[in-house]
């Protein structure tokens, strides 16, 4: 299980470092929501609940500017 939240922790850094570079793009929007998504769970394991609050409106705010 540890060796699961490691690599998906991994994966949604991966996400948030390629995210800039196209964020005006819907891809880019998606690929920021998908890497916080991804650090979520690392958070959640790890009872970071300030990193899980901060990921979550992250990613409502990505929503938001899809449809804005």
């Amino acid at each position: 299980m540890i060796r699961l939240i490691n690599l998906t922790a991994w994966l949604g850094t991966l996400c948030l470092c390629l995210a800039p570079f196209i964020i005006d793009t819907t891809e880019g929007k998606f690929l920021a929501m998908l890497g916080l998504a991804l650090l979520n769970l690392q958070a959640g394991h790890k009872a970071c609940y300030n990193l899980l609050l901060l990921n979550t409106i992250g990613i409502l705010g990505y929503t938001y500017a899809l449809y804005i």
